[in-house]
């Protein structure tokens, strides 16, 4: 009785809490909370309410009902830790949503320039497992006015339509119109899907730059689960993007960041990287307007990464991903998957982008740190690794000076070895970044490196 009457007050607050904070369009977040708060409101019930006689002679005389308490308490400590967890991020959003409202309460605009709206694209074609995707895009969104959700569907997939429909106002469906076969080569005829894919991408984009008159857009798969911060990331860098001509994308991938590769103590650590990563990126109309006109008829992504279209500009990626794929089957038949995406550490912390000072990514201060951090560590061996005899902390620097030097490094060390128009993945100045066994590592070229070779491939 005594806990059906606390209780009763603890929902009648909740029910305060829904009303004031649908008064300041928080209804998403409220609803989180709601549901938390419910779920720990359980926990403390199923601790706290004393066991029946039956109950109490089972676990003193019987072996087996004693494991299955020790069963359920062990449950319900790791779901309070859960709670726990899901409840500070929420809060972390939340209390980061001032700096996003387009409506601060007094009818002024918070640091107007920036709080353009940034929509969020979702390639989608026959994935009903895409309601992971957009349940986390939907959690972790702070304002569905600065962040709507686009979902745009090929393949005309019914069961994936209802899916994306369920969820109402909360999302655009647009369906890809042409589902017809796209005429190729007969030797090309294995590669139909991703010259569907291709074409996609050049309509989906069309639509919100052109027919919704966006400036911005991030782009995700239907097959992406966001970080908690993933949201404030891309905000927190749209300036940069925006204003410094050298950059031309932003990416949440790091192609190299499996766990035990990255350094967890450093979720705020971003890079500029030469190679384009895409999996969760942003880029601006101006650059659409520019690769639109050439857009290929498939391998869009490969496409991105020569010379032509890349024109010596870079992306900035973080240490950390913010985004992680789920899905395994797809046109490239779960290539790299197994071996390296299925191991990618994705961000779990909420780090307040927006309050950090990111202009060491300006490329010329970038440029000249990069250096002297890369050229001022010692210079080893891969078998000085292999073989433990590096002393001190790091970072440590290993040395190749040919394509077949770097794949074979690369395949030592356990990072991604392959080479698009002669960058390396996660590549800057020819340089890639990882931890091993807790150490820093630098897999770069000898000093005064000047370009990259595109026969390198």
């Amino acid at each position: 009785m005594l806990f059906l009457h606390t209780h009763f007050f603890h929902f009648i607050s909740l029910q305060r809490c829904w009303a004031m904070l649908r008064k300041r369009g928080s209804a998403i977040f409220c609803g989180a909370f709601l549901f938390v708060a419910w779920n720990a409101i359980l926990v403390l019930y199923f601790w706290g309410r004393p066991l029946s006689s039956r109950e109490e002679r089972e676990l003193a005389g019987e072996k087996d009902g004693a494991d299955l308490a020790e069963g359920v308490i062990h449950m319900a400590e790791a779901f309070e830790a859960e709670l726990e967890k899901q409840r500070k991020i929420l809060l972390q959003i939340q209390g980061h949503r001032s700096q996003w409202d387009p409506d601060n309460g007094n009818g002024v605009i918070r640091g107007a320039p920036s709080q353009v709206a940034i929509p969020i694209l979702v390639i989608a074609c026959n994935r009903v497992s895409i309601k992971r995707c957009l349940d986390k895009l939907i959690e972790y969104r702070p304002s569905p006015e600065l962040y709507p959700i686009i979902v745009s569907q090929d393949c005309g997939h019914a069961e994936t339509a209802q899916v994306i429909d369920s969820y109402g106002s909360q999302v655009h469906h647009l369906k890809q119109p042409d589902l017809s076969d796209v005429s190729v080569k007969p030797e090309h005829k294995k590669f139909q899907g991703y010259y569907k894919i291709s074409r996609h991408y050049h309509w989906a984009l069309n639509q919100v730059f052109n027919s919704l008159s966006h400036s911005a857009v991030v782009i995700v798969e239907d097959d992406l689960e966001v970080a908690p911060d993933f949201f404030e990331y891309f905000r927190s860098v749209y300036p940069l993007l925006k204003s410094d001509p050298s950059l031309w994308c932003v990416s949440a991938w790091n192609d190299n960041g499996r766990d035990g590769y990255v350094d967890p103590g450093k979720p705020d650590l971003l890079y500029r990287t030469d190679f384009f990563p895409g999996l969760g990126w942003m880029l601006l109309k101006e650059l659409w307007e520019e690769l639109e006109p050439k857009w290929p008829g498939a391998f869009w992504d490969d496409w991105m990464r020569q010379p032509e279209q890349r024109r010596e500009r870079s992306c900035i990626r973080p240490e950390i991903s913010r985004t992680l794929t789920f899905g395994r089957k797809g046109v490239s038949l779960g290539q790299f998957y197994d071996k390296y995406l299925r191991y990618i550490k994705l961000n779990s912390e909420f780090v307040p982008f927006s309050k950090l000072d990111l202009s060491y990514l300006n490329e010329d201060k970038y440029k000249e740190i990069f250096d002297k951090q890369v050229y001022s560590v010692p210079l080893v061996r891969y078998e000085d690794i292999q073989q433990g005899q590096l002393k001190g902390a790091g970072p440590f620097r290993v040395q190749y000076s040919s394509k077949e030097g770097f794949k074979v490094l690369a395949k030592n060390f356990g990072v991604m070895e392959d080479l698009k128009s002669g960058v390396p993945r996660t590549g800057y100045r020819g340089v890639v970044s990882f931890l091993l066994k807790g150490k820093r590592i630098y897999l770069a070229p000898p000093p005064g490196w000047s370009k990259y070779d595109p026969t390198w491939s």
